[in-house]
Formats: structure tokens, sequence, C-alpha cells
């Protein structure tokens, strides 16, 4: 009994294995809500992209934490399936959603209240609240070190 209750420490006091599950579960729920041919992190990116019209490449992948070649990766399956479009001025790529991508976005965010319908029910509104800034906080948190 004392091997068990010692594993069970181990797994419950490990943020690495405690954050993976999460994802693991908050991604099913993710994909539940998110009716799109297109996995959850691009509606991130066009979220971004829909709040800074002519955000730079660089920008958008320091504001999404995401690595220059990801953000590559993903602006040219964005671009090649019309839903947004990038502009070069000099050096820099400036990226706008296209009219599809703009209402593309709009079905996102329906799918948002959904995604947040589906968690808050089960976790309690307030819980899922602190829980998502908390979880922001150390984020910001960590990238900082």
């Amino acid at each position: 009994m004392e091997r068990i209750q010692e594993e069970d420490d181990i797994l419950m006091y490990c943020l690495y294995f405690t954050a993976s599950r999460f994802a693991r579960n908050i991604s099913k729920l993710a994909d539940e809500a998110i009716d799109g041919e297109l996995a959850p992190s691009y509606y991130y990116l066009m979220l971004v992209v829909h709040f800074h019209p002519g955000i730079t490449q660089k920008e958008l992948s320091e504001r999404l934490s995401l690595a220059p070649s990801t953000s590559t990766r993903f602006l040219d399956k964005l671009e090649k399936s019309g839903l947004l479009q990038r502009d070069v001025i000099g050096k820099q790529s400036h990226i706008t959603l296209t009219p599809s991508g703009e209402a593309t976005y709009t079905a996102f965010r329906q799918s948002l209240k959904t995604l947040f319908a589906n968690y808050a029910s089960i976790l309690g509104k307030e819980e899922s609240e602190l829980l998502s800034k908390t979880l922001h906080e150390a984020n910001e948190q960590l990238e900082k070190k």
C-alpha cells in the first residue's frame, strides 16, 4: 500500500506529468468543440492575426510562443487555404486575414464559447477561469527564464 501511495504522490505532484495529462484531456474537449478542418493551433494563430492585422511573422511567433519554423508551416497552410495573406514590405511579411479567414475566425469564436461551456460544466466557471489565469501566469514566468 505504501508503494502505491508513493506512486500516486509522485504522479500528483509532478507538474510535467500533470500538465501533460491535462493537455491531453483539454485537447479532447477542444477537438469536440472546434468544428473545422484545422487543428486548434491554427485557429489561435488566426485569432492573433484578427486582433493585429498586419502583424509580422516575428511578432506573431513571439505572441504565440512558436518557433519561427512552426509559424512558417502554419502560415503556409493557412495562406494555401486562402484564409490569410502575407504582404512583403521591405524584409518583413505582414499578415492579415482574408474575408474567408475572417468568416472562419468568427465561427471559431463560437466554438470557443462551446469549449468554455463544456469544461466549465465539468470544472466550474470560477475554477476554469482561475486555472486558465494561473496557467497563463506560470507560462509567462517559465518563458522569462
